[in-house]
């Protein structure tokens, strides 16, 4: 009798963890979804770029948020944010295969952040022109002082969809094909 109380403590146990991250998982897609609203109703490109970084410091709590893109057309190549993005940078962002979670080891991306010196770990997600494609135009970078908020074992399926809605977004400054 003992023994089935016990496993029926555990099940209740294993049942409110799967509670408390349904619960974490519907805020995100909350937060998520006002995110996207934000983005989506950015009229120009000065204001896309502002709405895509403030909008995901503010919706996700990330202390440091910055958006670099290279190649776009000419009328955008005076953007803040389409400046100074080395070859070096941009061979790294177009090899990710998924977004980069881990400690800050000094990447160039890091320095792009309002104050570089204080981030601890990162997460970089490459901005495509569609998901699996081969080229890379850009390069979001989510900064923290905390050496624990991005890890390599963590899950990146948000980050993967916040970069393809950033992509998508961002593809419009791209010379017309």
């Amino acid at each position: 009798m003992e023994m089935l109380r016990d496993r029926i403590k555990g099940l209740e146990r294993k049942i409110m963890e799967m509670i408390r991250a349904g619960q974490d998982n519907v805020a995100i897609a909350h937060r998520m979804h006002r995110w996207t609203c934000s983005v989506l109703l950015a009229r120009d490109p000065v204001s896309l770029g502002e709405a895509i970084v403030d909008a995901m410091r503010h919706e996700f709590l990330i202390p440091q948020v910055a958006v670099r893109l290279w190649g776009v057309a000419p009328a955008h190549a005076d953007l803040p944010w389409t400046q100074g993005a080395s070859d070096d940078a941009q061979t790294f962002a177009a090899s990710l295969t998924s977004p980069y979670c881990g400690l800050n080891a000094g990447f160039e991306a890091a320095g792009w952040l309002p104050e570089p010196v204080l981030v601890q770990s990162l997460a970089m997600v490459p901005l495509r022109t569609g998901p699996g494609a081969a080229g890379c135009f850009g390069l979001l970078v989510l900064g923290s002082p905390d050496a624990l908020r991005y890890q390599s074992e963590m899950g990146t399926e948000f980050l993967e969809q916040v970069g393809e809605i950033a992509s998508a977004a961002l593809a419009r400054l791209l010379p017309a094909a």
